[in-house]
């Protein structure tokens, strides 16, 4: 690869930068593994084809966990860089549901994390790294994860479907340039 100019790493009022598209379509595809394990789960019951899935659940997700934090971060960075999210009550709309995206990035993985630390099990984060050791059950750990973590994940992935049902509204009836600024080529 060529050096790039440091401008395309960094998002600007036209498009988001190289570090956020990485950012942004890194964690979709860790989305779609947990959903695919999730639904497959739900769908066939325990095969070794979902274990396949949700043997990793864990794992990935605190690895979300650690890339929204870091999204968190770098868009914070780049807010007074990055593109507008319009104006008006459709602008409004579209703040409002990233604002609720990053919320349920954040605290689904966290809720979870807590039953994690309250199972009793001990965890290594993709079984290199230990960060619980096994040890006695915490039942009041876990219920904020057993009563909500389930719950809003699958609100978490309505969002996404929404997000990507405006997406296309923007791309092919509205035929703006909303998409490009996330899909469209890096100058």
């Amino acid at each position: 690869m060529r050096n790039a100019p440091p401008s395309v790493w960094l998002d600007s009022p036209d498009r988001y930068g190289r570090i956020s598209r990485w950012l942004h379509w890194g964690m979709a595809l860790l989305f779609a593994w947990q959903f695919i394990g999730m639904g497959l789960r739900l769908a066939l019951g325990r095969t070794p084809v979902v274990s396949f899935f949700v043997g990793s659940h864990a794992s990935v997700g605190l690895l979300l966990l650690v890339l929204v934090l870091l999204r968190g971060a770098w868009g914070l960075a780049n807010r007074q860089r990055r593109p507008p999210h319009g104006s008006g009550w459709l602008g409004r709309a579209a703040a409002l549901g990233h604002a609720a995206l990053y919320l349920l990035m954040l605290v689904v993985p966290l809720i979870a994390l807590l039953r994690l630390a309250g199972s009793g099990r001990a965890f290594a984060w993709f079984n290199t790294v230990p960060l619980f050791a096994a040890g006695p059950k915490n039942e009041a750990l876990m219920a904020p994860a057993n009563a909500a973590h389930g719950v809003l994940a699958w609100v978490l992935l309505a969002l996404v479907a929404g997000h990507v049902g405006m997406v296309l509204l923007h791309r092919w009836y509205w035929r703006d340039a909303v998409a490009r600024r996330m899909v469209g080529r890096v100058r």
